[in-house]
This record gives structure tokens, sequence and C-alpha cells, in this order.
């Protein structure tokens, strides 16, 4: 039997992120985070009929008294908006919910970071329970207490940091997930060897078959060391003042290939994030290169391990540089108007580099 894994996150605001499979269950932990009488159970139509009913029941057993209220939205990232925000915070004025009450985020990312901007708005913030049901969210978004929407301008332009009390990633529900998002996943796991840890790296190539697998031991020894590496980052820079922007390794890219593309929901042909992600770090290896800051043969490295887990590496087709290089412009790590992209010195050497010259970006993204 797979073991439960815990990685503890430090800081003003600790909290404890628990890994392993059958956690959704686990009735006296689940109930341990409701401090008050209310809580909203938050869902989409993809992933509440799988698990919503079980998670509402476990905490209703552990605590009689508890009033909780389910709400399911639809899912993708078309949906995270604040018109969608807007049903979150309703549903909480509905129930009632005091200063006191919880939130829980049942699903990937969208549904954790507009269930987590809605508990830090709702009376000024209140609790927020993470249970990823996606690896991407189990090894990024659920972890570090960044929460957003998108806007027609940009992914996550509108936010708050808000640490979770908890995340509670049953690691049992990946085996319903497509292998689509499996895979997108993998490319957020495969990014913190990139940027930091050039043995996990190694260690990503060597586990390439149960990883694809949906392996629990494999899949619990990823999320965990992942999960390891961003909580010691969060921990020292919580509102990404310096360091914790290296997490965006490819994502500055990324965001303007989802935004550019009208995010998922817009089309078939569209990139998941995770995806977006993959072809970003691509695009930002291919830079770093460029600038003469990293060899060419580690972003053939890098291109070759994503390859390897069946995700894209070049831009999809019918995207103009221009306007990837505007969507790129709206990034939060920008200073004074002028291009900060997190590039590398070569596999596990992620930097920030402020004032990157444009026209070099454009060199890039044109091919």
């Amino acid at each position: 039997m797979t073991k439960v894994r815990s990685v503890d996150v430090g800081g003003a605001a600790p909290y404890r992120i628990r890994i392993g499979p059958g956690l959704l269950d686990d009735s006296a932990q689940l109930a341990a985070h409701a401090r008050g009488r209310h809580a909203l159970l938050v869902s989409d139509d993809h992933v509440a009929p799988l698990y919503a009913e079980r998670v509402a029941a476990a905490l209703q057993a552990a605590q009689p008294e508890l009033q909780v209220a389910t709400l399911v939205m639809a899912a993708g990232e078309a949906h995270k908006t604040l018109a969608s925000l807007g049903e979150v915070i309703d549903a909480l004025a509905t129930l009632g919910a005091t200063r006191d009450a919880t939130v829980y985020a049942l699903g990937g990312g969208v549904i954790g970071d507009m269930a987590g901007f809605a508990a830090a708005c709702w009376m000024r913030g209140v609790d927020c329970v993470q249970l990823p049901t996606t690896l991407l969210s189990m090894v990024d978004s659920s972890v570090g207490g960044k929460t957003a929407v998108d806007i027609p301008q940009g992914k996550n332009l509108v936010g708050a940091f808000h640490p979770p009390r908890a995340v509670i990633a049953d690691t049992a529900t990946l085996r319903t997930l497509p292998a689509r998002e499996l895979r997108a996943g993998l490319a957020e796991v495969i990014k913190y060897g990139a940027l930091g840890d050039p043995e996990f790296f190694a260690w990503l190539e060597q586990q390439r078959e149960p990883l694809l697998a949906s392996d629990d031991a494999a899949l619990a020894e990823a999320i965990a060391r992942s999960c390891e590496h961003k909580a010691a980052i969060v921990e020292r820079d919580p509102l990404e003042k310096g360091e914790r922007a290296l997490l965006n390794l490819g994502h500055t890219f990324g965001h303007a290939i989802e935004a550019e593309q009208g995010y998922s929901g817009a089309g078939r042909d569209a990139l998941v994030h995770g995806e977006a992600v993959a072809v970003g770090m691509v695009l930002a290896a291919r830079l770093s290169a460029m600038l003469g800051m990293a060899p060419h043969t580690d972003t053939e490295h890098l291109r070759s391990l994503l390859l390897a887990y069946g995700l894209p590496v070049d831009l999809p087709a019918g995207l103009a540089p221009q306007a990837l290089l505007e969507r790129m412009r709206l990034d939060k790590k920008n200073l004074a108007g002028r291009l900060r992209l997190v590039l590398w010195r070569g596999i596990g050497k992620a930097e920030v580099v402020p004032d990157v010259d444009e026209a070099r970006v454009l060199e890039v993204l044109a091919g």
C-alpha cells in the first residue's frame, strides 16, 4: 500500500500538504480543518459527479453540526472569470457563511484558483482547503496561495495571495484523469527539474513509463518532490518578490499562448495549461541559448524529455509573434514596462532576467 506523504510549508501561515490514495474518504482529516459552522464545497461538473457527494458526506459524518453546501460550476479555463467568482461569492452569502467558514476547493487548478480567490475575498478572508484532483493542481496551483481569475486581456491578472489552511491530494483521483491531463500535469513536474534540480530531471527520464501508466508509487514520489521544491521557495518568498518567480519558468510564454488562443475552452486544438507551459519552457530555453546564457544541447535535452512524455514543444500554428509579445507585456513579473523573464543557464539553473530585449523575444517566437 502506498503510504501517505507529508510536506510542510512554513512561513507566516504554515500548512501541511498530504499526498496519498484514499484521502478524500478520511472524514476526520477533512473535517479537522473546518473551524466554524459553515463549509462550502466548490467543484465543477466533471469532478463533482465523481467525488463531491463523498466529500460532503465525509465532512458531515465527522461534524454533524456542520452546514455543508455544494456549488457545482462549469468546467474549464474559459469559465475562470469574474462572473464565475461572483457565483462562489453568492453561494457563500446564501449559506450565511461567517468569518470562521471554510471553503473546500475540489477539482483542478481552475476550481482551486477561483475558490481560493473567493475565500480571500469573503469577509476579507476565510479558510480554504485545497482538494486537488489533477496532477497539475497537486504539484502547482494548490500549493503556495496564489489565487486568481482570468480577464480577456490575460491570465490570472485579478487575484490575491491567500495560503490554504491545508492541501489534501488524493492520488486515487488521478486514476480517472484523462491521459492528456496527466501529461499536462507532468509538464509542471518536469519544470521543477528544469529550474533547479538536475537529479530530479534525470529521475524523470528514468521513470517515464511508470509515471505515464499512473503508477501510485511513482506519482506520489513525483508529487512529493515537486511540492518540496515549491514549498521551500514559497517559504522564502511568499509574495513573489524575488526567487518565487523562478516557478514561472515557461509560464510567461505559456500564458501568452493560452490568452491568445482564448483559453482551452475556445476549441479542441487549443493547448491546455500544462501543454502551453511545455512549449513555453522550450521557448525560454531557446531564448537563453540565443542570448548566450546556456548551451543549445540543454534545449534539445529538455525538448526530447517533453516529447518523450507526449507533450507539445512547438508554437501552435496561426499565432502571430507580435500578438504574443503584447500578451507577454502584461505579465505580472514585468517591472517598469520592461520584460522580465525566467530563463536558464542550463538544466537545473534557472534565473530571473530583467529587461530582456523584445527583438530577441520576437525572433524566438518567429522560430
